[in-house]
């Protein structure tokens, strides 16, 4: 089973618990991006995904807080919804070495989007 790191950095990041280039097993993440601010780098990463990618749940809630720190908090409920509903979930092990459904760190993502935000639903 996959598994991979979120660390709690102005949001949810999610990161491969061990480095390694993108492929097809470990998608482009951005977290090295996101932890270092460089949010426009993320997304701009995180928007060129193949086929395969395209609805990984890392790389879906990488997406969201991406857009959230820009402000563009409907893309960010949206990347957060297709996060919770891709057919692809694995567990993710969040900052304190606890671990969780992807789908769960994508709703807790989005909750804590939607308490700082008038951002209440968005288009699934």
């Amino acid at each position: 089973m996959k598994m991979l790191t979120l660390a709690l950095v102005a949001g949810l990041v999610a990161a491969p618990a061990v480095a390694a280039e993108p492929t097809d097993l470990v998608p482009a993440v951005a977290s090295d991006a996101l932890v270092a601010g460089r949010t426009t780098d993320a997304i701009r990463e995180l928007q060129v995904a193949n086929v395969e990618q395209a609805a990984d749940p890392s790389r879906l809630i990488n997406l969201g807080t991406a857009y959230a720190r820009m402000g563009d908090y409907q893309k960010a409920s949206r990347a957060y919804y297709a996060a919770i509903n891709s057919d692809a979930h694995y567990d993710l092990q969040v900052a304190g070495g606890v671990t969780m459904d992807s789908r769960d760190a994508a709703r807790r993502a989005l909750a804590n989007l939607v308490s700082r935000t008038d951002v209440r639903t968005a288009s699934k």
